[in-house]
């Protein structure tokens, strides 16, 4: 059987639930469900909004090659990855990744090499905008999300 990742990037809001359901519908093969889900925080104080822009069709392309790796690698039996865009501001939803398995440990990796990997290769980037009103500058990556990817080589 062939699975076919749910990849979206988009500037609305997702609903987890949804998005679940979506995935698990009819199925009777699943035996884990794990999903992670980044949501945009306040910097104790100091940000008002996180600004994210991707490239459009690049972004879609490189999450779904990803995600196509993490269902072959870890046998996973369906996988949705959502990323927003735009003006997100403190406790709102940024990503959401649900992978589904047969066992709770391939559901659990699944997940983790997709936001491992989403976060270091897929084209995005975030401008913070400060709690004072001034813009900040685009965020740099960081070694510590290189090093997470690199656990998965």
């Amino acid at each position: 059987m062939t699975v076919v990742p749910t990849i979206r990037v988009q500037s609305a809001d997702f609903d987890l639930q949804a998005e679940i359901d979506a995935l698990t519908a009819g199925r009777r093969d699943i035996g884990a469900v794990v999903t992670f889900t980044g949501l945009c925080r306040d910097e104790q104080g100091q940000l008002s909004a996180l600004e994210l822009e991707h490239y459009p069709g690049m972004a879609e392309a490189e999450m779904r090659r990803i995600a196509e790796l993490a269902i072959e690698r870890f046998s996973l039996l369906g996988l949705t990855a959502v990323h927003r865009y735009g003006k997100i501001l403190p406790g709102e939803n940024i990503v959401l990744v649900v992978a589904a398995a047969p066992h709770r440990q391939a559901a659990f990796d699944g997940a983790g090499f997709m936001m491992d990997f989403l976060k270091t290769s897929a084209p995005f980037w975030k401008k913070e905008h400060a709690a004072d009103g001034s813009q900040g500058d685009w965020v740099a990556a960081k070694d510590a999300d290189d090093r997470a990817r690199d656990k998965w080589r």
